[in-house]
């Protein structure tokens, strides 16, 4: 097993020469008060707003805004509190890597079955999706342990890349409305989708697949080294 404050970071993510310098100014410039475990907080809110807003879709679609906004406090907070700590030289590995990442698993949760609560994403696609991203952050943190390499970007995608594709499909909620697809399927019946739930499930499959390439790749490799 590897030491978590020796861990290798990796987070080659389409949107990182963006995002790095924007972290980085913004923990430069945060007033003092601000702890990494505040961040951390704001996070965790944003991601309770985020669960609300959609619920609240069920009687106004303007709430889409407000899950829009609510995912960049969510951003905000759940990116800013390791860079915020490494900045100020506070860090403190484990503690830093229990907590935050426990805080993600309640987050997910939160933000999955949120939007499987709104009108147009079924209940049953995002938490599809749900279990593709937990699947996917527990062997992120099973390999950190086993082969000392913190990877949290899968395909040039990471969380962030997640949020904008909320983003877009809030937008695209919003403006396409309530819609749904039967397909006669004869004895079964009918089977009634939306095109936002193919979307979601386009999604899930990607984690999904994510999660079984990379865990059976590690198996092969770790055996050929346990031999």
């Amino acid at each position: 097993m590897n030491d978590i404050a020796e861990h290798e970071r990796v987070n080659r993510i389409l949107l990182g020469p963006l995002e790095r310098p924007a972290l980085k100014w913004l923990a430069a410039h945060m007033p003092a008060w601000i702890t990494p475990d505040m961040c951390t907080a704001i996070g965790m809110i944003g991601a309770l707003g985020i669960m609300i807003s959609y619920a609240l879709t069920a009687a106004s679609r303007n709430f889409l805004w407000l899950a829009s906004l609510f995912f960049v406090v969510n951003w905000f907070g759940d990116s800013l509190d390791g860079t915020l700590a490494r900045y100020r030289q506070i860090e403190r590995p484990v503690y830093g890597f229990f907590l935050d990442h426990t805080v993600d698993a309640v987050t997910e949760v939160m933000i999955f079955l949120g939007l499987g609560l709104t009108p147009y994403v079924s209940f049953i696609m995002a938490s599809l999706a749900l279990i593709g991203y937990l699947l996917l952050s527990v062997l992120v943190y099973v390999r950190t342990s086993a082969v000392g390499e913190f990877k949290i970007s899968y395909g040039r995608l990471g969380p962030t890349e997640i949020r904008v594709l909320a983003l877009i499909l809030n937008t695209g909620m919003y403006f396409g409305g309530v819609r749904t697809v039967s397909i006669d399927l004869t004895s079964a019946g009918a089977a009634t989708f939306s095109p936002y739930d193919v979307i979601v499930g386009v999604i899930a499959a990607l984690l999904l697949s994510f999660f079984l390439v990379t865990a059976v790749r590690e198996v092969i490799e770790l055996r050929k080294q346990a031999r």
